[in-house]
């Protein structure tokens, strides 16, 4: 039993049975699958951010995620002075082994080295007090970004990954719904400075929010 007494042990423990729990109550059960429309029919303009690129994402890219429906679009400030980038994945079921990557497991895949790693509240619109998100720093070469992302579904936002698959368990148990999204904010972070990027993500996160809970099934 030394092996429980170590902090990691106990956490993959957790893990372990929530991945249990998670795998019964959705492979049991019937599953109800909501409605939700295309995300190329998400919005283009959200609060005067207006899109002015979208990213075709990699075929490998996809077939790795695994996701039933993506997004990845470039915004830009009204003022035209700031850029963000929005992702998001969404996955109808997570019955047979689909499920948002964290961007701390693909990002250094794809050659980012982690800088700072944290959760960061933020105020939005149409949503009772903060959400809490991750805020992830990484670097690649002289290139830094600041991403702010979470977990959405059944109108809840999580940071948490551990949290989130045990909300798929009760999800799972009193709705029949394993559906799940997440989203991803980007922002190059310029002259070293981070506050700024940060905020311009939170700036953006708060013009695009609405929009997110509208297209996204609750």
């Amino acid at each position: 039993m030394k092996f429980l007494k170590h902090p990691a042990a106990r956490v993959l423990t957790v893990v372990l049975i929530l991945e249990a729990c998670a795998y019964y109550a959705i492979a049991s059960r019937s599953e109800l699958v909501p409605p939700v429309p295309p995300l190329s029919t998400f919005p283009f303009n959200s609060s005067g951010w207006q899109c002015i690129r979208e990213d075709q994402i990699e075929k490998d890219v996809l077939d790795l995620l695994k996701a039933d429906d993506t997004l990845s679009r470039v915004y830009v400030s009204p003022s035209k002075k700031e850029v963000a980038t929005l992702f998001i994945a969404f996955f109808k079921t997570q019955r047979y082994g689909q499920a948002p990557h964290s961007p701390k497991n693909c990002l250094p895949g794809a050659g980012w080295d982690e800088v700072e790693s944290g959760t960061i509240p933020v105020t939005v619109p149409e949503w009772n007090g903060p959400i809490v998100a991750n805020r992830y720093v990484v670097a690649k070469g002289t290139d830094k970004d600041v991403v702010i992302y979470w977990y959405q579904s059944h109108n809840r936002v999580v940071a948490n990954e551990y949290a989130a698959r045990g909300w798929l368990v009760l999800d799972s148990i009193r709705y029949r719904r394993s559906d799940t999204s997440i989203v991803r904010v980007t922002t190059r972070i310029e002259n070293s400075d981070l506050e700024g990027a940060t905020q311009v993500d939170m700036q953006f996160i708060r013009a695009v929010f609405p929009d997110v809970l509208k297209h996204l099934p609750t």
